[in-house]
């Protein structure tokens, strides 16, 4: 099984169910839309959606979906610099590269620079804190604006 890919279509319907969810065709909808953009607001799911013409959804009701399935662990979620929320299809380990002009995310895939930075870390002790995860985000701007696309 590759671990660096989003859920399909029919592994979300199962993860719905796993989670008591009905496969609306709402969450869908939402779902066929992250995995066509991997990294997106409300809005710009909404739009996707809509661009389609095949379900009928709000901006509030993609943010109420979007939100739902991110406090279930399905996505993940990050907040951009200008105060958007971004949700995040892809929930297994990266490296996120945000693009501070455009408010775009990128992913980087790097096993092993997780897995050197996670052995590092994971000696370290922080007075006072638990460690509960690493997020690693590398933060610049374009040089070329075909790369951000």
């Amino acid at each position: 099984m590759n671990t660096h890919k989003c859920p399909n279509i029919e592994e979300f319907k199962k993860i719905l169910k796993s989670k008591n969810l009905k496969a609306t065709p709402q969450r869908l909808a939402v779902h066929e839309a992250m995995m066509a953009l991997g990294h997106a607001s409300a809005d710009m799911i909404t739009e996707e959606i809509i661009s389609k013409g095949t379900t009928k959804v709000t901006v509030a009701s993609v943010y109420n979906i979007l939100t739902n399935l991110a406090m279930l662990g399905i996505y993940d979620y990050r907040m951009s610099s200008n105060n958007k929320m971004y949700f995040d299809v892809n929930t297994f380990h990266h490296i996120h590269l945000y693009d501070k002009e455009n408010h775009m995310f990128k992913d980087i895939i790097d096993d092993e620079l997780i897995a050197l930075i996670e052995a590092h870390l994971g000696r370290k002790r922080f007075k006072g804190y638990k460690i509960e995860g690493i997020d690693i985000q590398l933060i610049g701007k374009p040089t070329r604006k075909k790369y951000f696309v």
